[in-house]
Parts: structure tokens; C-alpha cells; sequence
């Protein structure tokens, strides 16, 4: 279990600390000053709560993905109109160079 330095290995706590917290709620709730029913309506009402949280932010999440999606599409639209402007300049000097050179 330990490593050749005298340390315990990540996985080894990881463990320990699962171990540690799935212990700690079993106790938690077999002595629970409250009666079953109870207990089961206040984790049912808490993860009604945090169903709610969660489906609450990923709302805000998916709100703030969209508007960085759609500054993404503007910016891409700004950067093509500018890129095709100077596609168009460089042809144009081109052009000119061609007809002063070849004239």
C-alpha cells in the first residue's frame, strides 16, 4: 500500500477517502434523529433542489454558449469581409502591375 518513499499512493487515498465518506453517510442516516419517512422525504425534497440548480445553470449555460457562439460567427464574418477585401486589393495591384509591365 505505501510506496518506496514511505507516502501512500494517490489511490490509496483516493480510496481511503471514498471509503471514508460513504461510511460517514451510511452513519449519517442510521442515526438520523429523524424517522425513515422522514428521512426519505428530505433527500427526495433535496434532490428535487438541486435538480432544479442544476437544470437552472446548465439554462445559463447553454444562454452564455450561445452568445460566444454567436460573437464567434460575427467575428468570423468581420475577418472573411476584411480577408476577401484585401484578396481583392492584392488582385487589383496585381492587375496593374500586369498591365503597366505588359503594356
Amino acid at each position: 500500500m505505501e510506496s518506496r518513499n514511505g507516502r501512500c499512493s494517490g489511490q490509496t487515498v483516493a480510496l481511503a477517502f471514498l471509503g471514508g465518506a460513504i461510511a460517514g453517510a451510511i452513519a449519517g442516516i442510521l442515526l438520523a434523529p429523524k424517522s425513515g419517512e422522514e428521512t426519505r422525504r428530505a433527500l427526495k425534497g433535496y434532490a428535487r433542489k438541486t435538480e432544479e440548480e442544476v437544470i437552472e445553470k446548465a439554462k445559463e449555460a447553454r444562454a452564455a454558449l450561445d452568445e460566444v457562439i454567436e460573437r464567434g460567427r460575427h467575428f468570423m464574418a468581420e475577418k472573411r469581409a476584411e480577408v476577401e477585401a484585401a484578396v481583392n486589393t492584392g488582385k487589383e495591384a496585381v492587375k496593374d502591375k500586369m498591365e503597366k509591365c505588359c503594356s
